[in-house]
């Protein structure tokens, strides 16, 4: 006998172990001789991570289709693998040897890679027992890691290739710097934080014998009628320390203020450079004085400017966010005018950013240059691993030719190639590539993959493989050449010693460069090997839309690079993205931990079993909406597994059983033909979603199923027969209960997985055929309809549900019984009030059927199908109670409706409130709206009864 209760906690563990014994998730297994592949990449989770709720709602869906399609017999692989996650991992590695008192540029490069690997041996990888947990069916047998040796050959051979093609090359660009950890870091590292600062006004004076006609008053229609004399120019901006940068000044072509002195210059305040003003379409008129103050080494709108204008480039910044301009030769080149304020250089040198800020404020105010200071709220763009606001910078870089790259992957998607889903993604898609810009991939960290460049002694770099191709090719170039360097490459190859004639590039690249080639690393590329010609391409993607940039245009660059099928065409590395959505909190608020409000799914896992959370985020995961987690909601679903349990505990209890030779075709009960007919309708329903990606829709499907048809009906109406002597209509049922039953696991195994693998192993019987595992089980097919019978029984169960919800709506108590009376039955309605008129008196409390050709006074009525069906409510209920109860209630409900729809009509709240909150106070406006029609359709019928 099934145990009265469901134990996840124990269950779930067992379970696992008898999976991993089994080998159940290896590629192939369970697979038909020929079987069509259906192949999954993970989207390789950080090293360093730990499960949170978008990994929970990612592995869900993904195991959903494996499962599914394991099931259908198809070649599954499901592909794990983690990230090495440069920055993340250095950060964590250099904390803890720092809590020892070790630094890692005393203990050198290869001690400390060495410690990250130890590190990773033993601490990382902590998400993917994580994803056990979640039932996550992936080929743990196949697990890669980013910095695998056959990983790391495929990104030389694309790195070196890459080069060699023109299409990697090395250049003076501008990057997000982060000032705390020394590197480079990509726009996804960087997170824009809302603070409050100030908009510095700063007077430039304008070069001498210049002045403009500033206006300073006008009249109703915006004309300047009166002007003054200015000698100088006001730039207003968030970042003072920026302007010891400055190369020039830019005003908009069709500002009518700044006509007369485009072209003339400025003497730039502390420096004493003279700066051009520049007419640029930048400057925007209405925006602080329309006067910018460009600075094209630090800020990446100010370095285009600059591009435009051919205005110089000058960093005035070291790497840790200092200034530098003392000994700065670029800043000191072309000091072409006497620097009014040059005694400031001293009190700048060397500080701090910020307190250079301070400082350069205190100056202009000293000088009478500070025009004036409003405070200003504004986006700042912040390193999320270090924590500082980050610095543009410019800096020599490796860079990746992303625009010619795109190209292939841009057709692939207008052609319809590879698709999203939902399809809006692809707008998402085609606007980040048709504006693609060059990737930055270098980082300057130590744990990474090192770039594969060496340089000569006169700077030239050679890109190859080995240190030994390197040098070969260093010195045939050396060699070959006339010059200085020839002599002194042939003396040292006399007596030669490693490091002497090349240095490496110490840079590694970027986590994404690897990231990139994971469709086709993973499988072993770039070795010609069995996996990568079978399971190559993949099928689909399923992911976030957060990292479309960051990683699926990549994969889609990479893939369509490198992998040709045998005519030798691109081929992309998946024919479907599907983009998840969001999991917010229950107010749709995104989850943080400065906000409190962060879910932990192990909490939730701990609480109501990995099954339960698994249902909620499906049945939630509608496309194109963000998940609103309320644990709740977890709980509720857990319900549903308990009611599923609890029906299998009711079936055995009465005798329900597989019978090898129960076939639908021979069911002869009305009874069991319906839930034959509804459970086919239910596996081509949940089959067709799935295959869709309308994951909500498959669950609840299934929910609907299970629980209203199977559980509360289907099962309610065979416990007279269960009960009753007709041996053959009882054994017929056993058998029919037990084969939905069968298929019911089936359909919901991919969905719970845990709780079902349970369930078919304790229900095979003995002397059944049954073997094996539930995840190799055949997914359902079945063709089965009897549309005679599901009519027939659909009919009873909308009267009887029709009869009860008039009996809520109304407050009758439990208890009450009055007649049913039936008006305008014809000959098939009157033939299944016969046959099912002991069903109706038991589920719909009734005391008696009476056929009418006129509703009788003081009833409520129903319209099934052609009659109406009408319960006398006068002798069960004080109707004007009942109505003035009513009437209050829909009061109330109005009162909060129209107080809300106040609110939303208020432009200013809609234009000032949070999001979340506006999308909130809506919500409720529907749930009150739904309410009071419920209301309504309640009051009219105590109305009419009376």
């Amino acid at each position: 006998m099934l145990e009265k209760t469901y134990d996840s906690a124990a269950v779930e563990p067992r379970i696992a172990k008898i999976w991993e014994e089994a080998d159940a998730f290896r590629a192939g297994a369970g697979a038909k001789p020929g079987a069509e592949t259906f192949s999954i990449v993970i989207p390789p989770p950080n090293v360093t991570g730990s499960l949170h709720m978008g990994h929970a709602l990612n592995n869900t869906l993904q195991d959903i289709m494996v499962r599914f399609e394991r099931m259908r017999g198809k070649d599954v692989l499901w592909q794990p693998g983690m990230d090495h996650a440069g920055i993340a991992t250095q950060m964590v590695v250099e904390r803890k040897l720092m809590e020892q008192q070790q630094h890692r540029r005393e203990m050198g490069r290869d001690a400390f890679i060495e410690k990250v690997w130890e590190w990773k041996a033993e601490s990382g990888g902590l998400i993917f027992n994580q994803l056990r947990r979640l039932g996550a069916s992936a080929d743990w047998s196949r697990e890669r890691f980013t910095m695998d040796e056959g990983l790391s050959e495929a990104v030389l051979e694309v790195f070196v290739s890459l080069y060699k093609e023109g299409l990697i090359y090395k250049d003076m660009r501008l990057v997000n710097w982060d000032p705390k950890l020394l590197t480079a870091i990509s726009d996804m590292e960087v997170e824009q934080i809302e603070i409050k600062g100030n908009l510095w006004h700063l007077r430039y004076p304008l070069e001498e014998g210049v002045s403009y006609q500033h206006p300073i008053a006008f009249d109703e229609e915006g004309k300047a009628t009166e002007f003054e004399t200015r000698d100088y120019l006001v730039v207003a901006t968030t970042r003072p320390e920026t302007m010891l940068g400055d190369t020039g000044i830019a005003v908009n072509p069709k500002d009518e203020r700044y006509k007369a002195i485009v072209g003339k210059h400025v003497i730039l305040p502390i420096v004493g450079r003279k700066i051009p003003i520049v007419a640029d379409d930048y400057a925007d008129p209405t925006a602080g004085t329309g006067a910018v103050k460009i600075t094209p080494a630090h800020d990446f709108n100010d370095f285009e400017v600059g591009k435009r204008a051919g205005l110089r480039q000058i960093n005035v910044l070291n790497i840790d966010g200092t200034v530098t301009i003392k000994e700065n030769e670029d800043f000191l080149e072309g000091l072409d005018h006497p620097a009014a304020l040059h005694g400031a250089w001293d009190r700048l040198e060397g500080q701090d950013r910020f307190t250079a800020r301070k400082i350069i404020v205190e100056i202009f105010e000293e000088a009478g240059l500070l025009d004036k200071i409003e405070p200003h709220t504004h986006a700042v763009p912040h390193g999320d691993r270090g924590g500082v606001p980050i610095e543009p910078r410019l800096t020599e870089q490796w860079w990746v030719d992303n625009k010619t790259l795109a190209k292939p992957a841009i057709a692939s998607v207008r052609e319809g190639r590879t698709k999203f889903v939902p399809k809006n993604w692809e707008n998402t898609y085609f606007q980040w590539m048709e504006n693609i810009q060059p990737w930055c991939i270098s980082r300057q960290l130590w744990w990474g993959h090192q770039i594969p460049a060496w340089y000569g002694p006169d700077g030239q770099v050679f890109v190859e493989k080995t240190e030994e191709e390197a040098l070969h090719a260093a010195i045939q170039h050396y060699i070959s050449h006339e010059g200085p360097w020839k002599a002194w490459v042939e003396e040292k190859l006399e007596n030669f010693e490693p490091g002497e004639i090349l240095t490496r590039d110490e840079d590694v690249l970027d986590t994404w460069f690897s990231s990139a080639l994971w469709p086709f690393s993973t499988l072993g590329w770039p070795k010609e090997t069995p996996e990568l010609d079978r399971y190559y391409p993949t099928n689909v993607l399923v992911t976030g839309f957060d990292i479309i940039p960051f990683w699926v245009v990549r994969m889609m660059q990479m893939g369509l690079h490198f992998m040709k099928d045998e005519a030798g065409n691109p081929v992309e590395p998946f024919h479907t993205v599907y983009i998840h959505a969001l999991v917010r909190d229950k107010n749709g608020q995104k989850m943080s931990k400065s906000k409190g409000n962060v879910i932990d799914p192990l909490d939730l896992i701990d609480e109501y079993g990995a099954d339960a959370l698994r249902f909620t985020l499906a049945i939630m995961a509608a496309q194109g909406r963000d998940v609103k987690l309320d644990p709740a909601r977890v709980a509720g679903y857990r319900n549903f597994g308990t009611k599923l349990w609890n029906a299998t505990r009711f079936a055995e209890m009465n005798g329900v059983k597989l019978d090898p030779q129960f076939v639908p075709e021979a069911a002869s009960l009305t009874i069991n033909r319906w839930i034959l007919t509804e459970l086919a309708r239910t596996a081509r329903d949940v089959t067709e979603a799935i295959e869709t990606y309308r994951f909500n829709d498959a669950a609840s499907t299934l929910y609907r199923f299970v629980w209203n048809q199977f559980c509360d009906w289907y099962l309610e109406l065979l416990k007279p027969v269960f009960n009753g002597e007709d041996e053959g209509a009882k054994a017929e049922s056993q058998a029919c209960a037990a084969y939905v039953l069968e298929e019911t696991y089936k359909l919901l195994h991919p969905f719970m997985p845990f709780m079902t693998e349970e369930l078919w192993a304790h229900t095979a019987g003995e002397g059944t055929e049954r073997q094996g595992l539930i995840c190799h089980a055949e997914w359902p097919t079945p063709a089965y309809a009897d549309e005679t019978a599901a009519d027939e029984t659909n009919w009873l169960v909308d009267l009887v549900s029709g009869i009860r919800s008039v009996r809520s709506e109304m407050n009758v108590p439990p208890g009450a019984v009055a007649p049913l009376v039936i008006v305008g039955a014809n000959a098939q309605t009157r033939t299944r009030l016969e046959r099912h008129e002991p069903a109706i008196r038991r589920l719909a409390r009734v005391d008696e059927i009476v056929l009418a050709d006129d509703a009788p006074k003081g009833s409520a009525q129903i319209v099934v199908g052609e009659v109406t069906a009408c319960l006398p409510l006068g002798s069960l209920i004080d109707l004007k109670v009942e109505a003035a109860r009513l009437e209050k209630a829909i009061a109330k409900a109005n009162g909060e409706a129209d107080r809300i729809r106040g609110k939303l009509a208020n432009e200013k709240f809609v234009a000032n409130a949070k999001p979340d909150v506006v999308e909130a106070e809506r919500e409720r406006l529907a749930e009150l709206d739904q309410q009071l029609a419920t209301l309504g359709i309640a009051l009219a019928r105590v109305v009419e009864a009376g």
